[in-house]
């Protein structure tokens, strides 16, 4: 006899419960590591990273490869840390960020010796896959978006529930509306509750006129362990932008400042074991397994002059 719950077999139910109750407990043992920031809200860690992002010196043709001029002349980023720990991950994995009149762009490097992707669909759970990651935050809300080696990707929009009511410029638009689509509701990560409480995040939101590529420097999902890794370049227009500049000019002037997390998500180990949880790095560390904590965003500064011209600076 096989005995069924709402239509799922007993054992499936089972094997659910205890997949969740190993994954707490790991997600548990991942925070024992971390100095948590208590006071994150008022006082942000002083070791968030600060990046100055320069014009593009010519057009950028987005095809994954990061060969034009521009991207051999941006600075990268320093190599990304453990989220919780802030110790150093054992692939390395950088940025670079530039902008131009129409788009803000981001190169990512990615070093791996098996690089390998699953997911096709669009806005799957890439999560799930070895990914790279780019959040931007305004003031009420953030944009959360994610990338396989397979050109995949993910979006979600989410809007602080603490000022969602009638009179915000968020509430009342029809691609806002949390009963007309399909939303995700969190106060936290991993464990972690951060002090706004929940937001909603909004699954179907797509950046308008987005624009993303890949290119990986060996096999896909050959698992020879001889790739040396797969980069990204991302081109997010300053239109759609327009929601998180909270009265900040697009494209930016000189001086601004737009708080941005860049994090990668590892599924094995260097033994090539699948994690549980994934390992989590970032540009900075959290203090928690937690992305979603704006105020340990890195720090953007723009500056209006042309890549390579820097240095020029009397």
């Amino acid at each position: 006899m096989c005995l069924t719950l709402n239509g799922e077999r007993a054992e499936d139910t089972l094997r659910k419960i205890q997949d969740r109750k190993r994954h707490a407990a790991a997600l548990a043992k991942v925070q024992k590591r971390a100095t948590p920031y208590l006071d994150y809200v008022h006082n942000p860690p002083p070791e968030l990273a600060h990046y100055t992002c320069y014009r593009t010196a010519g057009p950028l043709s987005i095809n994954g490869k990061l060969d034009e001029p521009s991207w051999k002349l941006a600075p990268r980023s320093s190599r990304f840390v453990d989220i919780v720990t802030g110790q150093p991950a054992w692939f390395d994995t950088r940025v670079a960020i530039l902008w131009d009149d129409t788009y803000l762009y981001f190169g990512f490097t990615a070093e791996e010796t098996d690089v390998c992707a699953t997911l096709t669909q669009r806005d799957s759970k890439i999560y799930e896959d070895n990914d790279l990651e780019v959040f931007i935050a305004g003031k009420d809300a953030y944009y959360e978006f994610e990338i396989n080696a397979l050109n995949t990707v993910y979006e979600v929009f989410w809007i602080w529930k603490d000022i969602f009511r009638l009179g915000h410029r968020y509430f009342g638009r029809p691609q806002f509306n949390p009963a007309a689509h399909p939303t995700l509701e969190i106060s936290g990560i991993g464990g972690h509750v951060h002090p706004r409480g929940e937001r909603w995040g909004f699954l179907d939101w797509d950046f308008p006129g987005l624009r993303h590529a890949v290119h990986v420097e060996g096999v896909l999902n050959k698992r020879a362990g001889t790739d040396q890794g797969w980069s990204a370049e991302l081109a997010f227009p300053w239109k759609g932008l327009e929601l998180l500049a909270d009265g900040r000019s697009l494209p930016p002037q000189d001086g601004d400042v737009w708080r941005i997390d860049c994090s990668r998500f590892q599924q094995a180990g260097p033994d090539g074991k699948r994690l549980e949880p994934s390992a989590g790095w970032t540009w900075n560390r959290h203090g928690y397994y937690d992305s979603h904590i704006p105020e340990t965003f890195s720090y953007v500064h723009f500056s209006t002059q042309v890549v390579g011209m820097q240095a020029a600076k009397p």
